[in-house]
């Protein structure tokens, strides 16, 4: 018989707890990041000598390009990667022929082929920045494929056709064997992170919402705030979801549905705020109806995910009929006030809804009818970004410059590396040119250039004259490799990484052949370190945007286009808020790096919005309405106009005119016959409160000019 052994239960509870305690700290976001990093790293170094073989089988003479391809093109997730391969052999593909059609036609002038260059290199940067999305990529690649080709070829331009195509294909087969890596081994899908970002994004709308109820308005800023970053980082992520494996894939138009309705909710939240801060401080006589209402609201909002469609449409109905209720019989500005919160809450409770309902639509695959959307049949605009061709000019202007520098003293000095020095040059004004500051993204390289070169030397003449085999080199490549790789996949330290992996396969010559040559390698190291090292000199002058200067264009055309919008421009609402939603999220990041108190300065963004959002309706309803009001109505806009195209903020004076016209405006509609003078008035009050107006700015609230 078998004695089977037996465990004391003394023993059970506490291996019980460590294996539990063990098991919560594997999931901490620390140990799951480094697993993460080790996976992207592991994979990465195996898609690179994957196509660093078959370029050796195919007995190409530069397989180096295709494991710094490998390293460019790998991203965390197996969409972004694929998506950033597909924009990479795009952009390399019309790089390389545009090579090919500039250099041979001016193989008499290097000077004159030397600008074409550089234009060409400064027009793809141009179109990139304006451009805003990962599909950028394709136009940074079109800019610097031609910068590595080219410059090396203008003495020798002969050989450009050959060269063209031999890099297509290195870069080819690494772009081939990225993709297949992260895409088919453990592959990390995108749209995981998509949605469990896109519900987290949406509970927080809720809390928002939620607060606004009560009017507490510092409880509620920063939020919505970090809402807006988080709009723009679910556009990026969605960007990537066509090229994804996962099964589920959201249709377009349900990705701009549910942005349209999260952006107009950012804006609304704070008109409701507003509201009920002014009618629980300012007026305790608040309808028992309307503080009904929004108990009801409130209590709807925090069960959250219900997707109690039913319960919903209650709420609205009870909202448009007190909204009825009161406006019609307003006797009070209480009364008015009130009957344009019980607007804003029936919109607000159709907008959480629609997006609840969009959102369990993209989780289950299926598509919604339009008559269970609450909010209404709303323009899908999707995600709007704010383009300075100003500045992106600015940045394409100064590559080139600095581009037509380095060609200056290539020429002059006859260097007979200048060629590559060039090249590196222009792949250093596209690739980072798309930053505000791009010099300290640029010393990061730099540093992880100078580990690259340091570890490279080692290879060079100790390690690689010794492997007689692949496996071998494989082998002795890993530690390095994996290390950088893990870099690489952590925000912080990827531009150091990046200087690892992209300068040891060049430097150490890995071909089909060791071919090592101390002053090959000494002419090189000073001709990477001389493009970077003035690339970082000429990007600090010409490139470089002041944070300060960043910031004010932004409130700047975001002033201007509320002028726009008085006037009948930009006519497109959806449009507009996705735009200013787009500039706040922008000012963001900006603010804080400049040391800025970003609240205030936000603030005012979310308030030119509203006020070119209550602008822009009222411009609707001018055709509508005739003799003295419709003159009195294009007067209020003409004033706005001129008030918010100007540089300088409004004075305390164009404020003051500005009341003036909306109180007279409101009792000349409150005593009309006007089919549309309750929405006039509801308007009117929505303008007050945005710039404002309307008693709703405690004394302990900052005052800004508007």
């Amino acid at each position: 018989m078998k004695i089977m052994p037996t465990v004391s239960p003394r023993l059970i509870e506490p291996c019980t707890a460590i294996l539990q305690v063990a098991a919560d700290f594997a999931r901490t976001a620390a140990i799951k990041e480094d697993a993460d990093a080790v996976l992207f790293s592991a994979k990465s170094f195996a898609a690179a000598m994957l196509a660093y073989y078959i370029s050796l089988q195919l007995d190409l003479p530069k397989p180096f390009w295709a494991i710094v391809t490998v390293y460019i093109v790998s991203q965390t997730s197996a969409g972004a990667s694929f998506s950033r391969g597909v924009y990479r052999f795009v952009g390399t593909l019309v790089g390389a022929i545009a090579t090919i059609a500039i250099v041979p036609n001016f193989v008499n002038d290097p000077i004159v082929c030397c600008v074409i260059l550089a234009g060409w290199i400064g027009r793809c940067l141009f179109l990139s920045l304006l451009d805003r999305t990962p599909r950028a990529y394709a136009f940074v690649l079109a800019g610097y494929t031609t910068s590595l080709i080219g410059f090396p070829s203008v003495l020798d331009p002969g050989a450009v056709f050959e060269t063209a195509s031999l890099r297509v294909q290195e870069i080819s087969i690494g772009i081939i064997c990225a993709v297949l890596i992260h895409r088919y081994v453990l592959p990390k899908p995108m749209s995981g992170q998509f949605t469990g970002k896109l519900s987290a994004t949406l509970l927080d709308a809720r809390g928002i919402a939620g607060l606004a109820l009560t009017g507490t308005a510092k409880a509620n800023r920063n939020d919505r705030h970090q809402l807006a970053a988080d709009l723009l980082m679910l556009r990026g992520l969605a960007t990537h979801l066509p090229y994804d494996p996962g099964s589920v894939t959201p249709r377009r138009e349900t990705l701009q549905l549910i942005h349209a309705r999260l952006a107009r909710l950012l804006p609304l939240t704070t008109e409701i705020e507003d509201r009920v801060r002014f009618l629980r401080i300012g007026h305790g006589d608040t309808a028992d109806g309307l503080t009904a209402l929004i108990d009801d609201v409130g209590a709807w909002i925090a069960a959250a995910g219900t997707g109690d469609g039913e319960r919903a449409a209650r709420l609205i109905a009870r909202a448009r009929s007190l909204q009825a209720h009161l406006g019609t019989d307003a006797a009070t500005p209480a009364d008015r006030v009130g009957a344009n919160l019980a607007g804003h809450l029936a919109e607000m409770i159709g907008l959480i809804h629609d997006c609840d309902q969009l959102d369990q639509n993209m989780i289950t695959g299926s598509n919604s009818p339009q008559a269970e959307w609450l909010y209404g049949p709303a323009p899908a605009k999707g995600y709007v970004y704010h383009r300075d061709p100003w500045m992106a000019a600015r940045a394409a202007l100064g590559a080139v410059v600095a581009i037509l520098s380095g060609c200056a003293f290539w020429i002059w000095s006859a260097w007979p590396e200048g060629g590559t020095a060039v090249s590196i040059l222009g792949v250093c004004c596209t690739l980072f040119g798309n930053f505000d500051a791009p010099v300290p993204f640029v010393v990061k390289y730099i540093v992880g250039s100078i580990w690259g070169v340091l570890i490279s030397l080692v290879y060079s003449f100790a390690i690689l004259p010794q492997v007689t085999n692949f496996a071998v080199l494989v082998a002795v490549l890993a530690p390095a490799f994996l290390f950088a790789g893990s870099l690489q996949a952590r925000a912080p330290t990827t531009f150091m990484a990046l200087g690892i992996t992209l300068t040891i396969p060049i430097l150490s010559g890995l071909g089909s052949n060791y071919t090592g040559d101390f002053a090959t390698f000494l002419d090189t190291v000073i001709a990477l370190f001389a493009a970077v090292g003035f690339g970082a000199v000429s990007m600090s002058i010409f490139q470089t945007v002041p944070l300060d200067v960043a910031i004010n264009r932004l409130l700047l055309h975001s002033r201007q286009d509320v002028g726009r919008r008085a006037l009948g421009g930009a006519p497109n609402e959806a449009r507009w808020t996705s735009l200013m939603i787009d500039r706040t999220a922008l000012l963001l990041p900006r603010l804080r790096a400049a040391g800025r108190a970003p609240a205030n300065v936000l603030d005012d963004t979310l308030c030119l919005l509203r006020i070119g959002h209550v602008a822009g309706r009222l411009r609707k309803l001018v055709p509508q309405v005739q003799g003295e009001a419709g003159v009195a109505i294009g007067g209020l806009l003409s004033a706005i106009a001129t008030c918010f195209s100007v540089r300088r903020p409004t004075t305390p004076a164009e404020l003051a005119d500005l009341d003036q016209r909306i109180a007279t405006l409101m009792a000349m509609m409150a005593a009309s016959s006007l089919k549309s003078r309750l929405r006039i008035i509801d308007l009117l009050i929505d303008l007050r409160f945005a710039l404002g107006f309307g008693g709703m700015v405690q004394e302990d609230d900052p005052a800004h000019d508007r």
